[in-house]
């Protein structure tokens, strides 16, 4: 048997079924007319927002990663709960701009950017985090050519990393952002050509759950802004500090510390450096504020047994979940969160392992987990599906296509 990972606080059961937002799942997905489905809460939502920003200090803003979940809906409602936007595309940016979202509120990080791309961001009055020295020219060049001053942050690949993060975003060689080096002289040229300064974006790590590592890391993104302000001889408009912050999928994770890291910070804004005194301060989060919100329901069409083991077939998978296939950057597969939600209340009587409807070994939601027996006609859930869920995964994969969403 293989342990399946913490189900997040606030879910409950009806009837004994999952309840989502004070309704069972079954009548959501009658209500959105089948399965696959996605279903995102925005009470949990907005209960995630609060409770960060009572743990963080009043100056700190926060923004939300469009990438993590770039639904429509979930965007307007969170246009409503964050200071502001980091987009990735133009398909982002536009995503954005139909949300409401003022273009000065929204930045654009990630290497390879296209012309057209910098043009649009450049024309709306959207912060391009810059990559490389190259990009920086093609914007001032774009710029020039548009008669418009374009609003430039620099993106910096820093020394140090995330401790414990999932993925590495800083540190050694990387596509991501210029080196710390190269900063100062690219900044001041930016600043000489005419562009809007707009600061520096310090991204060093994803998915983090030690508290003092994150801290830790935030007190080293404060320290090289200052340097590298100092450095530049300019003052620095505002400082993304990235993100970082993680949630619990498996067994065994711990959720992340958040009055712990709010009280470090806290304690790092009251000795700010004069370099910082005038800076806004923000931070990066998308699975963060909306990653537990979702659940992934699909149904399962057939039960089967082979060579003793149970499989519950089901019309969803990979296509629309690859992370919790395990196939989406882990090394060792592990249980997300699962659950029979037609039987969320059932005590677990067999082991059995939930599988995609894909003709590949990789579609599996959960492997060998102790579950309640269930049968064809029953949901599925799979939780922690609010972030890099549905437009991070391969919908196209044999044609069967999107899954619903919902937000509820």
């Amino acid at each position: 048997m293989k342990p399946l990972g913490p189900i997040p606080l606030g879910f409950g059961a009806l009837g004994g079924e999952l309840a989502i937002g004070g309704r069972r799942a079954s009548e959501w997905v009658e209500q959105a007319g089948g399965t696959p489905l996605f279903v995102y809460s925005a009470e949990m939502i907005r209960r995630r927002v609060a409770d960060l920003r009572a743990a963080m200090p009043d100056r700190l803003l926060v923004h939300y990663a469009v990438k993590a979940n770039p639904y429509a809906p979930l965007l307007e409602l969170m246009r409503t709960l964050v200071d502001g936007f980091d987009i990735a595309s133009q398909g982002e940016l536009e995503l954005a701009l139909a949300a409401g979202q003022d273009p000065a509120a929204i930045s654009f990080a990630g290497p390879g950017k296209r012309d057209d791309e910098i043009e649009q961001a450049v024309r709306h009055g959207v912060t391009l985090n810059l990559e490389s020295t190259g990009e920086a020219r093609r914007a001032l060049a774009i710029g020039d050519r548009l008669g418009i001053a374009p609003r430039l942050a620099v993106r910096v690949n820093p020394s140090f990393e995330l401790r414990g993060s999932g993925m590495k975003m800083g540190g050694g060689a990387r596509p991501f952002g210029i080196d710390e080096a190269q900063v100062p002289g690219l900044a001041r040229e930016v600043i000489a050509a005419g562009a809007v300064w707009r600061g520096l974006h310090i991204f060093a790590g994803s998915q983090a759950l030690g508290a003092e590592a994150v801290a830790e890391t935030q007190g080293n993104v404060l320290d090289l802004a200052a340097r590298l302000t100092r450095e530049i001889g300019a003052p620095l408009p505002h400082l993304n500090m990235g993100g970082g912050f993680g949630i619990p999928y498996f067994h065994g994770d711990e959720p992340l510390d958040i009055a712990l890291v709010g009280a470090r910070l806290a304690a790092r804004f009251a000795e700010l450096p004069a370099e910082l005194e005038g800076t806004t301060l923000a931070i990066e989060l998308g699975r963060y504020l909306v990653g537990e919100a979702g659940v992934y329901l699909t149904r399962i069409v057939d039960r089967k047994e082979s060579h003793g083991q149970v499989f519950l077939v089901t019309d969803g998978g990979l296509h629309h979940q690859l992370a919790a296939s395990g196939n989406f950057g882990t090394v060792v597969r592990r249980n997300y969160p699962v659950a029979i939600a037609s039987r969320f209340r059932a005590e677990p009587t067999e082991e059995a392992s939930i599988v995609g409807c894909l003709c590949t070994p990789l579609d599996r939601l959960a492997d060998i987990a102790h579950l309640p027996r269930a049968e064809a006609g029953d949901l599925v859930a799979v939780f922690c599906a609010g972030a890099y869920g549905a437009s991070a995964s391969p919908s196209a994969f044999l044609g069967h296509g999107p899954a619903r969403e919902m937000l509820v």
